[in-house]
């Protein structure tokens, strides 16, 4: 049925979305701000300057974003290093599947491009991706369908040939209003309600999405 797999990544392959969340708890707190960690709500799926436009928006202009950014991501390193990126329920498994299947692979994550090459390489599983298109590379962010419409291309896969896994609305509507069909597997986000009529599908884990696979059922 499909030629390639598009996949988002924070949420969706690694737990980061949590780990991010809780850095902004302790960094919120720290610049006297309270614990922000509800604003990632607000800002899955987006890229920086979107995420920039939000938090400016939420705690006014003269909110100073970069040193936000920069604490938090201090605080994320550290817990890195301690405990090590937390990697999604079957990610290994759905990745070999694929690999067996020859299917065309890419990453489409609002992340920067060198956060996603450490991550993906820190993870061991930089190797099975063909393409990386990271929110730096296209003009609009999620939930506009630019990084998924650049992924496909990259690929040289027409969209309504490809299948898009995420765990974010924005995500959801990206990978839908570039053509493709759009498998939800939740993180943060749990009711799919306001994106169901958007979905091909909505599976528990990757583990999951392997096993469809493996059985011809995708």
């Amino acid at each position: 049925m499909f030629q390639a797999v598009v996949f988002d990544m924070d949420g969706l392959m690694f737990d980061s979305e949590r780990m991010i969340q809780r850095s902004w708890d302790v960094v919120g707190v720290k610049m006297g701000f309270g614990k922000m960690g509800k604003d990632i709500y607000h800002t899955l799926g987006l890229n920086n300057a979107e995420r920039e436009r939000y938090f400016k928006s939420a705690y006014g202009e003269d909110f100073p974003y970069l040193e936000f950014r920069e604490n938090y991501r201090a605080e994320v390193a550290r817990d890195t290093r301690e405990n090590g990126t937390p990697v999604k329920k079957g990610l290994y498994e759905l990745l070999e599947v694929l690999k067996e299947k020859q299917m065309k692979l890419a990453v489409a994550t609002s992340s920067s491009y060198e956060n996603t090459v450490e991550l993906l390489k820190e993870t061991k599983v930089y190797s099975y991706f063909q393409e990386i298109v990271t929110g730096n590379m296209v003009e609009h962010s999620k939930p506009a369908p630019d990084i998924y419409q650049k992924a496909c291309e990259k690929l040289n896969v027409l969209p309504e040939h490809a299948l898009a896994l995420e765990d974010s609305y924005n995500g959801i509507r990206s990978g839908y209003a570039a053509g493709m069909k759009v498998i939800m597997i939740p993180d943060l986000l749990t009711d799919s309600s306001c994106v169901d009529d958007l979905l091909f599908a909505k599976m528990e884990s990757l583990a999951e999405v392997a096993e469809a696979f493996r059985k011809g059922m995708l």
